[in-house]
């Protein structure tokens, strides 16, 4: 019913794309007792076996042997069975080979769907495993269609494409198809139509990936990435430390004449970036935190996570940042919810501070010698 060339090309199949003849083989039997029992009734019981060392496909009914029949379509009678073999008991179970002529039509195309399904789903379990490697990873694409504000990118070394929402895109950037564009792979889902790629220019994992790829040092380990918090397209906060006292983790991030760091903005359509040296002190990580600003002092509260800084009257705004950014971001990046004061109100509510961290000066030193690249930051804020 199925010949020799069926069973060598399932053979070169399992060879080619790498299918496991024995779990097809059970597949296709499933498929083929289910094709039978369509043809010449659902009631009755059947199996189809195949057998590759012989090149053979069978058919066999079977029907419990019971003293008083109900069903002739699945039960056969202790008397009748005994007619075929003598030792038949209640409760076996009598195996007939068919003889289906008829069969062997539908056995052929069903055997054809069962292969091409078999080869989708490999296929597309394939195209997955690949593209799950790929997810948490920065990849360089290229723009394939923009649909409704939609970017469709084509993911080199597949035949998959990358789907970048709104949402996921740096606000004012503008995309022309053909374009080659890194963006950051968030996450590989199935669907019924195939792996689906969401990818993204505006999450967070998009900042770190692109340190990694310009900083060595944060590659290798030297340098660590605490903490980012992020407003695509205006600014982000990178909070970074090194356990090795010699290893200048700001300076490895800004590198000579700040060509790491420029790198890295002008990936992001110039957003601006924080470089913010990690602290295990909370006072000192806060104080940083809200760079560019200049701090007096801070309190926390470790039960509520909250603090409170007090600034230079004249720096209130800068500390703040337009609609609250600077010290959003900086809560967001060290967890702590951030109170910014004045010093003239904390001295009118003659509320005087308990200075647990003095911090003067502290933001006001340089970086590093050769981070020159930069505008005054403390102007631009200004404005």
């Amino acid at each position: 019913m199925i010949n020799k060339d069926f069973f060598s090309a399932l053979e070169e199949l399992e060879q080619q794309k790498k299918i496991n003849s024995e779990q097809f083989i059970e597949t296709l039997e499933t498929a083929l007792t289910s094709a039978y029992k369509k043809m010449y009734g659902e009631a009755k019981n059947a199996l189809v076996k195949l057998n590759p060392e012989k090149n053979t496909i069978k058919i066999y009914s079977y029907k419990k042997v019971v003293e008083e029949v109900e069903d002739e379509d699945k039960e056969i009678s202790l008397e009748e069975a005994r007619k075929i073999k003598k030792s038949y008991q209640i409760g076996d179970s009598v195996v007939e080979e068919e003889t289906t002529k008829d069969f062997g039509r539908i056995a052929a195309q069903t055997a054809k769907q069962v292969v091409m399904q078999k080869l989708k789903e490999l296929e597309k379990q394939m195209a997955l495993s690949e593209l799950s490697e790929k997810e948490d990873e920065l990849l360089t694409t290229i723009v394939k269609r923009i649909d409704n504000g939609v970017v469709y990118v084509q993911i080199a070394g597949s035949h998959s494409e990358g789907v970048m929402l709104e949402s996921d895109q740096i606000p004012g950037e503008k995309f022309r198809e053909g374009d080659r564009i890194k963006v950051y792979v968030k996450k590989i889902k199935d669907s019924f139509r195939g792996p689906q790629i969401q990818v993204s220019r505006s999450n967070i994992g998009f900042v770190r990936k692109l340190f990694e790829l310009e900083v060595p040092e944060i590659e290798s380990g030297e340098v660590i990435i605490k903490n980012i918090a992020r407003d695509p397209g205006n600014r982000t906060k990178v909070s970074i430390y090194s356990e090795k006292p010699n290893v200048d983790a700001v300076g490895a991030c800004v590198g000579n004449r700040g060509v790491r760091i420029n790198t890295i903005v002008s990936e992001l359509n110039g957003e601006k970036i924080d470089l913010v040296l990690y602290s295990d002190d909370p006072l000192e990580y806060i104080a940083r935190a809200l760079s560019p600003a200049q701090i007096i002092s801070v309190e926390t509260n470790d039960s509520l996570k909250a603090s409170r800084v007090i600034v230079p009257n004249d720096k209130l705004s800068l500390a703040i940042g337009k609609n609250g950014q600077n010290v959003r971001l900086a809560a967001r990046l060290t967890g702590w919810k951030i109170d910014v004061k004045p010093e003239a109100e904390a001295i009118k509510n003659d509320n005087p501070v308990e200075v647990e961290y003095e911090l003067t000066n502290i933001i006001d030193e340089p970086m590093n010698d050769d981070f020159d690249s930069f505008d005054d930051l403390e102007e631009i804020d200004a404005e």
